[in-house]
């Protein structure tokens, strides 16, 4: 999509308070290089979204309506090739570039969505960025590293269902 000569980035917000979802949104559009086509609140609406609209990127909240997790709407956001970044006050501990390609922190200012767009822009695009405009509370989830033998042994990676289960439940207490 471009407008004015510029592309302009799409983008589906999945959050299910309407109140800091519009908040979002009016953060993202401040930039007009950024817009966002559709708003969802749980893993069906957000599958909706992304099929009527065609986003190229979503934020997604961990936590959505309706029982749903941020985790199921990316595996399904990934089946329309859609990258996700995580917006969440409690990032899992543990790096899922399976899922999604970073997690950006509650709260944030304009300024640090921006940032964040932009660096999930330049990943997408294959660009490579200056780390040092990271801001703080944006972890990006980089590629996973090969296993390496060691002495014959082969270390384990911990399945991502593994984990997710393991970060879920440390969450529901």
């Amino acid at each position: 999509m471009h407008s004015g000569g510029r592309f302009v980035l799409k983008i589906l917000v999945v959050e299910d308070d309407a109140h800091l979802a519009s908040t979002v949104k009016y953060l993202i559009e401040d930039n007009p290089r950024y817009r966002v086509v559709a708003i969802a609140d749980d893993v069906d609406s957000a599958v909706a979204a992304a099929e009527l609209h065609q986003p190229h990127l979503a934020l997604v909240d961990l936590h959505l309506a309706r029982g749903t997790t941020g985790f199921s709407a990316a595996v399904r956001l990934h089946d329309f090739d859609i990258p996700c970044l995580f917006v969440s006050g409690k990032a899992p501990d543990f790096a899922m570039p399976d899922l999604a390609l970073g997690c950006l922190m509650k709260p944030f200012t304009a300024e640090e969505v921006h940032r964040a767009l932009t660096l999930a822009e330049d990943k997408l695009r294959g660009r490579e960025s200056l780390r040092a405009k990271l801001p703080s509370n944006l972890r990006l989830y980089d590629e996973p590293e090969p296993t390496i033998e060691v002495c014959g042994f082969i270390p384990s990676r911990i399945s991502l269902r593994t984990r997710l289960t393991h970060w879920i439940a440390a969450h529901q207490r």
